[in-house]
Formats: structure tokens, C-alpha cells, sequence
């Protein structure tokens, strides 16, 4: 055992080969294959009276880093703010992590959705979301660019619309 422990160090100044399952340490020359984005860093926006009704905050979480086409942000919606009736090239993800909100696919009934629904949304739907009359909702949006487009922006959800129960 003394032996073998003696020999591990002189293994690389012997010409043996390195373990393979060890990670290459990166040369000047590499690109970064991590990076961490700190929470607060970024700057939280105002969702834009004229793609939101109501008070709505937008906290971007990443941008889509090429190759890859996917974006993320969490938007807080305050009681009865919502979306204006949208489309998504590629579709979109949300995920409801606080509150209680509603979305509802053109032409579809208003569905109420709660922490840990996961809610997918086809490419081209027309569609909207955000909170519930009384609370509050917080969800994450993921998703794709298309030639560097997310969304299209659509006409204002009426209250009438909104208004509808689940």
C-alpha cells in the first residue's frame, strides 16, 4: 500500500495517461461553459400598458444564449392583471409558482391555474394569462426565439372576456 501511494504522485511525470474522467481545465482561448446570473442583478421592468392590463412586473431571468433559442422571465401579475391576447412562434411554458391565476386559449374556456401547474401553449395559439380578480400570481415564462422573435402581440383581453368563470 505505502508502495502504491508513493507511485500516484509520479504517475503524470512518468508519461502515464491522466484519468480520462477528469475534467480538461479551460485555456484562455474557451469560452465560457458556465455562468451564473446573480438574483437582483438584474433590473425587474414594468409590463407595458400596451401589452398588459394592470400592474405587472417582468424580472428577466436569462436571455436565450446562442445556440440555444430559449428565454426566461418571471412576471408577477397584481389582482386582475393580466396579458393582452398573444401568440408565441414556438409555443411557450409557464410555470405558476405563487397565487392563483387564469389562462385562456382562444376560443377555449378560462382555466384556473396554482402553484405547480405547468402550463404548455402550442405554437400560433392565441392566447392570455395572469392573476385571479383577487390574488396575485407570480409564473415562469420560458420561451423560444424564432429569427429572433417570442412573441406577437394582439388586441386587449375586455374585461367582459376576463370576467368569464372558469
Amino acid at each position: 500500500m505505502k508502495l502504491l501511494a508513493a507511485t500516484l504522485p509520479l504517475i503524470p511525470l512518468l508519461g502515464m495517461a491522466a484519468d480520462p474522467a477528469r475534467p480538461k481545465e479551460p485555456s484562455k482561448d474557451t469560452p465560457p461553459t458556465l455562468r451564473i446570473t446573480r438574483g437582483g442583478s438584474q433590473p425587474s421592468q414594468k409590463g407595458p400598458a400596451e401589452n398588459f392590463t394592470g400592474t405587472v412586473r417582468v424580472d428577466p431571468l436569462f436571455p436565450a444564449n446562442a445556440p440555444a433559442r430559449a428565454s426566461g422571465a418571471a412576471v408577477t401579475f397584481e389582482p386582475g392583471a393580466r396579458t393582452a391576447w398573444h401568440t408565441h412562434p414556438l409555443g411557450q411554458t409557464l410555470v405558476v409558482t405563487s397565487g392563483v391565476g387564469r389562462v385562456q386559449a382562444w376560443g377555449g374556456p378560462i382555466e384556473e391555474i396554482r402553484p405547480g401547474d405547468v402550463v404548455w401553449i402550442a405554437p400560433h395559439q392565441k392566447h392570455w394569462h395572469g392573476a385571479a380578480p383577487t390574488t396575485a400570481m407570480t409564473h415562469l415564462a420560458l420561451q423560444e426565439a424564432l429569427e429572433g422573435k417570442v412573441v406577437e402581440w394582439l388586441e386587449q383581453v375586455t374585461d367582459a372576456q376576463y370576467g368569464a368563470r372558469p
